[in-house]
Formats: C-alpha cells, structure tokens, sequence
C-alpha cells in the first residue's frame, strides 16, 4: 500500500481567483503550493525548484500550456495535470500526446481536483518506490532509472508511453485492451480518452519498430487491444 503523500505542487492558472483556491485546497490536503499566471513563470519556477506535480492551466499568456507541457517532457518527467475549458477530444488528445498524466475540464469541484491530484502523486511515488528492470522483444524497461533501451540502444518516451511500455513488456503476450491501458498511465477511466492509447502505441512504434507500418514488437490483437510480441529476454 502506498501511503499517504504530501507534495510541492506547483499550480499555473492566470485565473487569479481559480489559483487561490486550488492553493488552499492544497494546503488542506497537506501540500505546499507555489503559484504563477502565465507560461513563461512556470517553466522559470519548475527549473529554479522542481516541484512533484504541475497543475497546468492550458490557456496561460506568453506560453500556453502546451507549449509549457511540451518543454517540460524536453526536459524531464515532472507529473503534469491539465486544467482547461477546451474539452474537445483533439485539446485532449494533444495534451496527452504531449505527455500529461492527466487532463481536467473546466468547471470542476475542488474534492474532484484534489482526488486527481492524489491519484497521480500516488502513482508517482510508487514508481519510485519500485526497482526493476523488465525485458521482451529486444525491448529493455527500467523502472528505477526510468529509462528505455531498444536493442540495446536509448529511446526518450513520455511518461505515458513509458507506463504503457512497462505494462506490456512485463508480460509479453498478455493482450491489453485500451482501457487497461489507459488505467496503468492515467488510473482515471474516461471514455473519452481511450482513443489516447492507439496514439501512444502509435508513437511507441515509431520509436521500437524498424517499420512502424509492419510491427513486429507492439503488435494489435484485433477487436481486443495490444501485446507485446515473444518471450522475456
């Protein structure tokens, strides 16, 4: 079981009012909060004193929250939650191509915002706490150092494509439908977000396979979901 985790979050919402009240909401749960009201103030704040989880506000000035999404995965693993009042599949889609673990839409309760943000630092910390190393299909996962070999050579992965990774290569030829899947990065069910696993096994492949067409590693179980080809090893 993991324990109860209290963590520096830092929250980016221009929405001045909105960010007060995600901060005390925080300060009830246990936490420390630091926040900021535009996008260029978050990457600032992210480098000078790494935070555990990012509440990211999409629509932020100087640089909106893809554009802060995507600089953080260029530069590390930091947890990100996406807060917006875009709620079409493809904002969804993009912010979690882009490597969010998880994405909110505007208007939400406080006790919902808190239960997501509790279920990602829960996650975070057991990764942390675990210690493996799994092999299948010439594919190497290391869950300590939080790294991905390819025969042999490094492959940089999202922290969503990476969970999935993990998952599959753990039990090579175990069929994973798109709803587990998407349990093991995100351990939120949304209907609307199931279609976000074909996109991360379709950017998986083309970081795994020789032809991203013609897989030979991530392979799909039609009418089912995905597994991972051979044996460990």
């Amino acid at each position: 079981m993991i324990p109860s985790v209290h963590a520096h979050v830092l929250v980016a919402e221009d929405d001045e009012k909105q960010a007060e009240l995600i901060r005390r909401s925080l300060l009830r749960e246990g936490h420390t909060a630091t926040v900021v009201h535009d996008g260029g103030a978050a990457l600032e704040a992210v480098r000078r004193n790494r935070p555990d989880l990012v509440v990211l506000d999409l629509m932020l000035p100087v640089i909106d929250g893809f554009g802060v999404c995507r600089a953080l995965r260029q530069e590390g693993d930091v947890p990100v939650l996406m807060l917006t009042a875009r709620s079409t599949e493809e904002d969804v889609l993009q912010g979690l191509d882009l490597g969010a673990d998880d994405y909110m839409t505007k208007p939400y309760s406080p006790r919902e915002l808190m239960a997501r943000i509790r279920t990602v630092l829960r996650r975070t910390a057991r990764q942390h706490m675990e210690q493996q190393v799994v092999r299948a299909a010439g594919i190497t996962v290391d869950s300590a150092r939080r790294e991905v070999l390819c025969d042999g050579e490094p492959v940089r992965c999202t922290p969503d494509e990476f969970e999935i990774l993990l998952a599959m290569v753990s039990e090579p030829g175990r069929v994973f439908s798109r709803r587990q899947l998407l349990q093991y990065t995100r351990g939120i069910d949304r209907e609307s977000t199931e279609r976000a696993v074909d996109v991360h096994i379709m950017n998986l492949r083309k970081k795994l396979e020789a032809d991203p067409r013609r897989p030979v590693r991530l392979l799909t179980v039609f009418g089912v979901g995905y597994k991972v080809s051979g044996d460990r090893g």
